[in-house]
């Protein structure tokens, strides 16, 4: 059962790269997909003018001839992992066009040819064949170039028939393997042969010589040999002269070490110039190998490896040891004075490897997953040619050690450190490093920002990501040759700067703490060419979008934009690409912002301030509070006075210049005659020793109407407007109508001043008196006013004597004033 699942893994594998790396002969090809659709028979309704048909995966049992005879433009055909039994090759014979057809993975155990002309790729591989079934028409189809078989027996004369056909591949699949003439594939003419062998049998090495005589490249699945190595056969001596291959590979190899040595043997003494092993386990007895030169094999083996090879690169990948104790140092030895290129031991579980005795040719070593540590290739000095070498996830520590391992590794281009345990602090001292080194892998360790203390001076490319750096550290050595610098999935909350990489392109800062880039980046770094910054947790915020403009404005190097690029925070905004975040010009300038502040506000201001001064607001308030400061004395100083009766018929505003006119005309007629009108006058009832505006409120709210003269001199009186105010504001306040209007003269609008605006709303809205220049008019001007102003008066306050004493004080006073 183990058997049958490797194989078929393995071929699943292969086969789906092939399938996949189908050329199609003509575009625009109609695909008609029927894998996995659990069909028992082959459909009937597939498009007439398909190309690419794909059956594989259902359960079909049986291929009915004519079921393929409408599709004439059939190029692919995929019959794969079904049940077919038996194959009639003329079910095809209508397909002209036909190029590849794939039958692996079935049951089929009969088959019966017909010519199929244009037939590239053919496999029959993983059936139930006895015998390879290669018919006599398989001789003329000349543009064959795959061919995958299966069989329990391979026989001398199985070949005849394609051995004209220059083949590029042959693929054999050899399940309860029974019988195997000697020679039969050399009669092949193939480049590349593959072997898939069962895995619970004893492996055929008559298979292993023919191959390697066979093709340039051939490839084994499946070594196994658990017989005595006594009974081992080895080759002819004429057999190993016509070895032709150059590229070797042994897959899933378990084999005593015995065994294995003498394929060594035989491939080193060969014209293989690439073996690889994969998938080996060696076994054998419990020897101790002190006494290694008793032991005819190795002493081959050493004696082989001191002469020259056509061996360019051996790759040995998961070996595994059973059962066999031996010194390592031997093997170790054998390996390090190997005359090759390229040496890969990729997880042995190797802990040590030796330094070469004499200069070595090695260019390339990749001994990764193991269990090397510091110690390796400490002062060795033979590995001069060395330019690529690979210690991938071992057990180094010190990278102070490593960079002295490589500092006589004098053409050293390449290093992968990754996936250690390295650390690097001062107390380690410096680091020296072979002057030829270009590209060094440190990721995936423990190292800090002390690392930046510790890099060659002529780096051209770094990979640090996955590590614990916080920060690059200022004042370290300038990389002037550093080019590429990978820093992602670190510690990292900003921009590295670039003033010790000034010639830095290339910067990977990905899944690391950066909130908010710094946007002078592109300023330190002007030869940047591409910054990787995605999956970083952004917070969306001025500072990040002048960073993003500033990246636009270098031209656009974000390498994975936008999909990468997105806010973290704040909370609202989590999820949202950077391309769709946005922020006013005016949210994120603070000097725009306090300078549009500040531009309003002084709008705002003259906005207020204009009709302010214009309507002479400042005046209105002072009044106000006046009246109001006023009142309040009042109400506290002279409570009897609160219910103030009326006292004056009339309280008289005029202008000083239109006294003569008050005095000679006003006066007189209205104080003349029965049922006298008492008006109030400044001269003479204002009370000495109050102030001019509390005798102006005592006046206006003592009398019962207020009667304004208004002329040109009137309206350039600062104390007629304050009269007029307070009157104003007893009309509102009070709700009576106790303004009288007496026009003396004419007032053009022009002369009545902006605070005046009361005035001319009055004036407006109210009927005024007009003094008349006609005599005539007088008497009914005169009867007019009278009755205007006519009331009964509760009683005279007021005596002759008072007026005559208050006369004399108020007289100078409002002299002084209007």
């Amino acid at each position: 059962m183990g058997s049958l699942t490797s194989i078929y893994v393995f071929a699943c594998v292969f086969l789906s790269i092939l399938w996949n790396n189908i050329q199609p002969t003509v575009e625009n090809k109609i695909t008609a997909n029927y894998s996995g659709h659990l069909l028992t028979e082959v459909p009937k309704n597939i498009p007439v003018h398909t190309h690419i048909l794909d059956l594989s995966h259902n359960s079909i049992s049986e291929i009915t001839n004519f079921r393929f005879t409408s599709l004439s433009d059939l190029q692919v055909l995929n019959l794969s992992h079904n049940l077919i039994t038996e194959l009639d090759f003329s079910a095809f014979m209508f397909n002209q066009d036909l190029e590849y057809l794939d039958l692996s993975h079935n049951n089929i155990w009969t088959a019966y040819c017909q010519l199929l002309a244009r037939l590239r790729h053919l496999d029959l591989s993983f059936n139930k064949f006895t015998v390879l079934p290669i018919c006599q028409e398989f001789g003329i189809m000349f543009h064959l170039e795959y061919l995958g078989l299966s069989a329990m027996m391979i026989r001398r004369s199985d070949f005849r028939y394609v051995a004209h056909l220059q083949l590029d591949t042959v693929f054999l699949t050899l399940e309860d393997f029974s019988l195997y003439e000697p020679l039969s594939l050399t009669a092949l003419n193939t480049r590349s042969l593959h072997i898939v062998f069962a895995t619970n049998q004893n492996f055929n090495f008559s298979l292993l010589y023919d191959g390697m005589s066979t093709s340039e490249k051939l490839k084994i699945v499946n070594l196994r040999y658990t017989l005595s190595h006594k009974d081992f056969p080895s080759p002819s001596l004429e057999l190993q002269k016509k070895i032709k291959t150059t590229d070797l590979t042994l897959d899933t190899v378990d084999l005593e070490w015995t065994v294995i040595l003498q394929i060594f043997l035989l491939v080193w003494d060969s014209s293989v110039e690439h073996l690889t092993v994969r998938n080996l386990i060696f076994r054998g007895p419990v020897v101790e190998l002190t006494e290694y030169k008793h032991v005819p094999l190795l002493r081959s083996l050493e004696q082989l490896l001191s002469l020259g090879s056509s061996m360019k690169a051996l790759t040995l990948e998961r070996v595994r040891n059973k059962l066999y104790y031996f010194n390592q140092e031997i093997l170790y030895r054998q390996f390090s004075e190997m005359n090759i290129d390229s040496l890969t031991i990729h997880d042995a579980c190797m802990p040590h490897m030796l330094c070469p005795k004499k200069r070595s040719s090695f260019q390339y070593i990749n001994f990764s997953r193991n269990a090397l540590t510091d110690e390796l290739f400490q002062n060795c000095d033979t590995l001069a040619n060395l330019k690529i070498l690979i210690l991938h996830r071992n057990k180094f520590e010190s990278l102070s050690k490593v960079s002295f391992m490589t500092s006589r590794m004098k053409s050293l281009r390449y290093l992968d450190m990754s996936s250690n345990l390295l650390r690097n602090s001062r107390a380690e001292g410096r680091c020296q490093w072979a002057d030829s080194l270009a590209e060094l892998d440190l990721s995936s360790n423990q190292l800090t920002e002390a690392v930046f203390e510790c890099l060659p001076a002529n780096i051209n490319k770094v990979d640090l990501q996955n590590n614990q750096i916080a920060s690059v550290p200022k004042g370290i050595t300038e990389l002037h040759s550093l080019q590429e610098l990978n820093l992602a999935s670190n510690r990292l909350a900003d921009l590295p700067g670039c003033r010790a990489f000034t010639g830095l392109e290339i910067l990977n800062i990905e899944r690391n703490l950066i909130l908010t880039p710094s946007a002078d980046f592109f300023e330190t770094c002007p030869s940047v060419k591409e910054l990787q910054a995605g999956q970083n947790p952004f917070k969306c915020s001025c500072e990040l979008q002048d960073f993003l403009r500033l990246e636009r404005q270098s031209g656009g190097k974000l390498s994975g934009w936008p999909e990468a690029y997105v806010c973290k925070y704040p909370e609202d905004l989590s999820g949202t690409q950077l391309k769709d975040f946005h922020l006013t010009e005016l949210a994120c300038n603070t000097t725009l912002l306090l300078v549009t502040a500040l531009l309003l506000t002084l709008v705002l201001v003259a906005v207020v301030a204009f009709p302010c001064i214009y309507l002479d607001v400042p005046w209105y308030v002072r009044m106000l509070w006046q009246w109001t400061q006023t009142k309040r004395r009042a109400w506290h100083d002279c409570p009897e006075e609160r219910e103030t009766a009326l006292q004056f018929h009339a309280f008289i505003s005029y202008s000083e210049r239109d006294s003569l006119w008050v005095k000679n005309e006003l006066i007189p007629n209205l104080e003349k005659g029965e049922g006298c009108i008492q008006l109030c006058q400044h001269e003479r009832n204002f009370i000495p020793g109050k102030s001019i505006v509390e005798n102006i409120i005592n006046c206006i709210e003592k009398s019962y109407k207020s009667i304004f003269v208004l002329s040109p001199n009137f309206v350039q009186s600062e104390w007629c407007h304050y009269e007029l105010y307070f009157a104003h504001h007893k009309l509102f306040s009070e709700n009576s109508n106790s303004l009288i209007l007496i026009l003396l003269e004419p007032i053009p609008s022009y002369v009545i001043p902006a605070r005046y605006h009361k005035l001319k709303a009055l004036m407006a809205k109210r009927t005024y008196l007009e003094w008349p220049k006609e005599r005539s008019k007088h008497a009914l001007f005169w009867a007019n006013l009278r009755a205007a102003v006519n009331i009964k008066l509760p009683t005279s306050f007021e005596t002759d004597e008072e007026q005559s004493d208050v006369t004399s004080t108020s007289s100078i006073t409002q002299r002084l004033i209007k």
